[in-house]
């Protein structure tokens, strides 16, 4: 196996992967909140966690990856009500969306996709072990917080104290109800929230009476549950380090009475703006994979756009990174396409077995410079600039595995691809005689249809037909 390095958020420096189980690395990933169609600054997070799986898996390590679906919560309950649909039908018609958008992005599906709704149970169970343990309680109304002052490590992760101290912001320990705030203050934060009227009919029974859980119990629950002690990489967006995965380390070390810690990794992609700005629909700058591609551009080429910065800065998207994209995956396919050529294979045959392990221990020659800036911190730019540094050097066969290798790690799509050919003059005389040659086909005079073929051909043209009509070729 090749050693993969990532930044750890918790230890503010690029490590090893060091599996909890010899070669096994257990990955959770936060999924979506489904209230509405993921947008592309969504996506620039799920495709890191989509490189971050391919690269260890071509590295030799065997993942585990689960990815939740928060199916409940504040804003999937409003707009539900304000739909007028059923939790349950509302969240699964963007669920469904969602997956589609994950096929058209060539991501890998998750081995396993909880919902927060179908595990209800494991999420009252963790806070009934919080209340007998003393770092949870329940208020007058049946809601349950989780006491923040009861854990000594609270903010480790976000470095939550350090930055109180240089903004002297002043602490604040009145419990916060809603599953998402803002505030950098250690303030206790709900568990089970008791059923309002504004919850309509969602809601399950506790022993604190009816209600739902909070937001950030359940990533909790379920990570614990599916990937028991293999808790390797936890992943999200930069904006859930405070409070969600805070809150998630705190409440999940405290129901294990400190006995273990709550995921070794944290490793999380930074934020997108697009035009210079922050994403937003009063600035005309909010985009889904369905805008992008009714411009015209394949869901790879906006992969590659969302991808092929550094994970960890804050990348600028705008429209003419899409035209950049595009060029850069034509030189890949045109480079792809020679070589399985030669060899007389199918790209897909290729990348199936490359998916399989079947070409783990190959050489990586003469790509081994891209690889390696792959698996350092996953720098996916100085991987591409050694690849088309590589690919200019006009390889032999020898580079058939190897590049593919880099193609499913990056994970791209070469068939969505699309080489426009260089549009060509055709003289006047040749269209004349293309047309004689539709009109005697459809005349059914296969004869001089024939003779004509081979005037065109002599001439240096070819006739390619449609149902409609024809188009010419140069030879």
């Amino acid at each position: 196996m090749k050693q993969v390095t990532f930044h750890n958020t918790l230890s503010r420096k690029a490590e090893p992967i060091v599996p909890t189980k010899g070669n096994v690395v257990g990955m959770y990933c936060c999924g979506p909140t489904v209230y509405a169609q993921a947008h592309i600054g969504n996506f620039r997070t799920f495709l890191a966690q989509d490189v971050m799986r391919r690269v260890l898996q071509t590295a030799g390590y065997k993942v585990i990856h689960v990815r939740n679906i928060t199916d409940v919560d504040d804003k999937t309950i409003a707009r539900s009500i304000e739909e007028g649909r059923q939790l349950t039908e509302f969240t699964e018609h963007w669920t469904q969306i969602f997956h589609a958008d994950c096929e058209r992005f060539n991501m890998l599906a998750p081995q396993i996709e909880p919902k927060a709704t179908e595990h209800i149970a494991e999420q009252i169970a963790m806070i009934e072990q919080l209340i007998q343990r003393g770092h949870a309680y329940a208020s007058d109304d049946g809601s349950v917080y989780f006491r923040v002052s009861s854990f000594d490590e609270y903010g480790k992760l976000s470095r939550l104290k350090e930055r109180q101290l240089l903004t002297d912001a002043p602490a604040n320990d009145t419990p916060v109800d809603s599953d998402e705030y803002t505030r950098d203050s250690a303030a206790d934060f709900v568990m089970w929230k008791s059923r309002k009227p504004t919850d309509g009919d969602v809601y399950w029974d506790s022993p604190w009476g009816q209600g739902r859980p909070g937001w950030h119990l359940e990533c909790s629950a379920m990570a614990m549950k599916y990937l028991g002690n293999n808790l390797d990489i936890h992943s999200g967006g930069v904006d859930l380090t405070f409070p969600h995965h805070e809150n998630e380390i705190a409440q999940s070390e405290c129901s294990c009475g400190h006995e273990k810690k709550f995921f070794k990794y944290w490793i999380h992609a930074a934020h997108l703006l697009v035009d210079g700005q922050k994403m937003s629909k009063s600035l005309d700058n909010f985009y889904t994979v369905d805008d992008i591609a009714a411009k015209g551009y394949p869901p790879v080429v906006l992969r590659y756009a969302l991808t092929s910065g550094a994970y960890r800065q804050t990348i600028n998207f705008t429209l003419d990174t899409l035209g950049a994209a595009q060029s850069a995956l034509v030189r890949l396919k045109k480079f792809s396409d020679e070589l399985l050529a030669e060899a007389g294979l199918k790209r897909a045959s290729v990348l199936k077995e490359i998916a399989k392990g079947k070409h783990l221990h190959d050489d990586w020659d003469p790509f081994a410079d891209a690889w390696k800036k792959l698996t350092h911190d996953m720098n996916i730019a100085g991987a591409l600039g050694a690849i088309f540094t590589a690919i200019k050097a006009k390889p032999g066969p020898e580079a058939l595995i190897p590049f593919h290798k880099l193609i499913f790690a990056l994970g791209y799509d070469l068939d969505q691809v699309v080489i426009e050919k260089p549009k060509v003059d055709v003289p006047e005389d040749i269209k004349i005689l293309a047309q004689k040659r539709w009109d005697a086909k459809q005349a059914k005079d296969w004869a001089t249809a024939d003779a004509l073929r081979d005037e065109l051909a002599a001439a240096g043209w070819k006739a390619l037909d449609r149902k409609d009509g024809f188009d010419l070729e140069q030879l």
